[in-house]
């Protein structure tokens, strides 16, 4: 087994989603980022723990060499990589890079409207728009913060 299908296999056997795995060049640090979408505010600082310790055991016995090993929850402002984050955060306004320019334009923002057929639908200013799941670079959820204002001031 290579080392993504490791990680693959150890996160979600505990029972979690691994959204995205970064490496630094020399594969020294590796970066973990999980979710676990049934659980209300995402995962924790102990979800974190468990996986790290659980990760750090496998990467032993399976004779992973790593210097540091990090484990955290994607943020609010997520990537989306999988068709599947692509249904499940469908109506969340979003922020699209192209590998390759439509008309000229690499960078969209909009509601993002799902993925059929390995399109990724959205929704911008002047209508949707299509792109092929292959030609994006990176797409990011939108993050809002619920402002209360109590008189004048922020609350």
């Amino acid at each position: 087994m290579d080392l993504h299908e490791i990680l693959e296999v150890t996160v979600t056997g505990l029972g979690y989603q691994l959204v995205d795995v970064e490496q630094s060049p020399r594969g020294r640090v590796l970066r973990l980022f999980i979710d676990q979408p049934e659980k209300p505010g995402g995962v924790d600082i102990e979800d974190c723990a468990l996986v790290s310790n659980h990760l750090s055991r496998v990467l032993l016995v399976e004779n992973i060499d790593y210097e540091r090993l990090e484990v955290s929850s994607p943020g609010i402002d997520r990537l989306l990589k999988k068709e599947a984050d692509f249904e499940r955060f469908a109506g969340s306004e979003v922020t699209v890079r192209l590998r390759l320019p439509i008309n000229g334009r690499r960078n969209f923002s909009g509601v993002l409207r799902g993925v059929q057929d390995h399109r990724v639908r959205v929704q911008i200013d002047s209508g949707e728009m299509e792109f092929d799941l292959d030609n994006i670079d990176k797409t990011r959820l939108v993050p809002h913060f619920d402002v209360k204002k109590s008189g004048d001031r922020l609350v």
